[in-house]
């Protein structure tokens, strides 16, 4: 019986990857999910907490070091179960896939995803704007970010969707559990000298 449901997920795997990388090509999207992809790598997360760190007030800072802590935690976990599953990327083991980036490494989970959630999610959950008596968080553009970043990723050829879809959890479990001991991680000598 796991044999079938474990073939299931796969074709659905498969299939969903299709519908994306196949299904939405147009040359508009050629030319923006790499661009996407590259911003929501961990690099590009890691450039966005060093200019709030650095523009940002005694805020800003400790948002940004809870964000940098949730993307190395997050990005630990990735590169570990990158070697212990070792799934070969979909341009390397399907036909006919649009390739549109060059990279090397394993499919699962996504890095990208998985950083983008961490870093959405710790950024997002802490800034808010107040308009007309209400408050709109960060989360949620961040979030819709994050997600195309996961899209941009199966669009590019690199990921399948379930690569995606576990990023994207891990990322949002590492996030709100490094916010859930922010005092600790926070609140010592070492973090105390950044901020």
């Amino acid at each position: 019986m796991f044999d079938v449901f474990s073939s299931e997920l796969f074709e659905e795997n498969i299939e969903w990857f299709y519908n994306i990388n196949w299904g939405l090509d147009n040359s508009i999207f050629d030319l923006i999910m790499p661009l996407i992809s590259t911003l929501g790598s961990v690099y590009g997360w890691t450039i966005f907490c060093i200019v709030i760190y650095i523009f940002g007030d005694k805020f800003g800072k400790k948002v940004a070091l809870l964000a940098l802590i949730a993307l190395f935690v997050t990005n630990i976990i990735v590169i570990f179960l990158k070697y212990v599953v070792a799934e070969p990327r979909p341009f390397l083991t399907l036909p006919n896939v649009d390739l549109l980036v060059p990279v090397d490494g394993q499919s699962f989970p996504s890095g990208h995803t998985a950083s983008s959630f961490a870093a959405a999610t710790v950024i997002g959950l802490k800034y808010h704007v107040k308009s007309k008596g209400r408050l709109y968080w960060l989360v949620y553009p961040l979030f819709i970010f994050a997600f195309l970043v996961g899209i941009s990723r199966i669009y590019v050829g690199v990921h399948y969707p379930y690569d995606v879809i576990i990023g994207a959890l891990l990322g949002t479990i590492c996030a709100l559990t490094a916010l859930k001991y922010e005092n600790k991680l926070l609140n010592n000598k070492i973090a105390h000298f950044f901020y």
